[in-house]
């Protein structure tokens, strides 16, 4: 994601998922970390379908508010955006992610993906639903990002380290100025 437009995407899917279909309250739903967070959206033919948020701490990212809408569901897009949301974290040098889970969705969350449940651990709620805690272990990155990798790496867009960024062209334009 990486326009404000896209973010309104985001937000209309999960309103209409956690608030509409859930009854979740608005101020639950829009808990105040999500312009401190990272959110993927998937489209089909260009239309918003599905989104997942991710936050990041020291040893271990998370992964929050996975929801696909109706007209959608069955096409494994949880576990697409799943695999983007590991290879990203991946990247990022993170070995561990968690979620919270409601425990009705359990069964799909171990058919979709491999995780576990935390040992010695209850169950809580909020939002009027039973939640569980998984961790998904994650394999090292090939080419995850160090304090060593190349500067200009590490100045691109979020996801996209792979792809030259606008601030790498500045370096040419100052090439110029100075001839």
């Amino acid at each position: 994601m990486n326009s404000l437009e896209e973010l309104q995407q985001v937000f209309s899917i999960r309103a209409a998922v956690f608030m509409a279909e859930q009854s979740c309250p608005y101020r639950e739903e829009f808990d105040g970390n999500d312009l401190s967070a990272c959110h993927l959206l998937c489209a089909i033919d260009g239309e918003p379908v599905a989104t997942l948020r991710l936050r990041w701490f020291a040893s271990f990212g998370k992964v929050e508010r996975v929801c696909v809408l109706p007209h959608a569901r069955g096409q494994q897009l949880e576990r697409i955006m799943l695999a983007h949301a590991f290879e990203l974290a991946a990247r990022k040098g993170y070995r561990l992610m968690t979620g919270q889970i409601q425990a009705r969705l359990w069964p799909l969350w171990k058919r979709t993906v491999y995780c576990i449940l935390r040992e010695n651990r209850p169950s809580f709620s909020f939002s009027d639903y039973e939640y569980l805690e998984v961790d998904i272990q994650l394999p090292p990155h090939p080419h995850a990002l160090t304090p060593l990798s190349d500067p200009y790496l590490l100045i691109r867009p979020e996801g996209n380290w792979d792809e030259k960024g606008v601030l790498e062209a500045s370096v040419l334009r100052a090439t110029a100025n100075a001839a």
